[in-house]
């Protein structure tokens, strides 16, 4: 019987420390969801192991088939360019597929609400909350316009309004955002963090969201996270399996 296929979840990394400990986190949360499967972590920059030391390290051990999965949540340039880049660069012997990026999803909605409920809302709160959705922010016109899609399709399930807002790259700002839904007459708002991890850009968002009454915590390692990952992963493996006769 052949094996399944390595788990090789790719982080960013960030000099804070609280990123990494969050990514190992959701890592622990996955394997205890899976536990036959074999799950490493990787990191673009900044943290260590380095995804080319992973992969040089699954190869010298005669791994011959991973699943690259990019921790994020649209596809921008570094689902598009920098995670392809290190994978061609891999061991000739690895059989590497890049799994789509964990956004969109039911399930990352189901996880921004429990963040929301975790702050403080309740399910009654609902129809008259405004939420901000913020994210990190990109210069990908594919990615901004996820979020834009995400942020209707989140108030179609009852808020009184949903607003996109970016950290970088793009606007609105959080704080703005914010101003927006209280002109509006929502009796709440709140922010939430559609983001993975802790850092510089989640920082950003804590601060924008000074004049809002509830701030949600990252998304982090929330079991929807945990789930879509291996959903991603088991999209992506099934080729392999084909392939080898699986």
């Amino acid at each position: 019987m052949n094996k399944k296929p390595v788990l090789l979840v790719i982080a960013h990394g960030s000099r804070d420390p609280r990123h990494a400990a969050t990514v190992h986190a959701l890592v622990r949360r996955v394997r205890s969801r899976r536990p036959g499967l074999r799950v490493e972590t990787g990191f673009l920059d900044f943290n260590i192991p380095s995804v080319q030391g992973v992969l040089e390290s699954l190869a010298a051990e005669g791994v011959q088939d991973v699943v690259a999965q990019p921790l994020l949540l649209t596809r921008a340039f570094h689902a598009k360019a920098d995670i392809p880049a290190v994978l061609r660069d891999a061991p000739p012997q690895l059989r590497i597929r890049q799994a789509e990026v964990l956004g969109p999803s039911p399930l990352l909605l189901q996880a921004l609400e429990r963040r929301l409920y975790e702050a403080g809302l309740t399910p009654a709160d609902k129809s008259s909350t405004g939420v901000v959705l913020a994210s990190a922010g990109s210069t990908d016109p594919e990615a901004i316009a996820v979020i834009a899609d995400i942020a209707r399709e989140w108030w179609h399930t009852g808020w009184c309004a949903v607003r996109p807002a970016f950290a970088s790259a793009a606007l609105p700002r959080t704080e703005d955002a914010v101003r927006e839904l209280r002109s509006l007459g929502c009796s709440k708002i709140a922010v939430a963090p559609y983001v993975l991890a802790p850092g510089f850009l989640p920082d950003r968002i804590a601060r924008g969201a000074t004049e809002a009454d509830v701030l949600a915590d990252v998304l982090g390692p929330a079991p929807e996270v945990a789930r879509v990952l291996l959903e991603r992963y088991d999209a992506a493996r099934t080729p392999i399996l084909t392939a080898v006769g699986a």
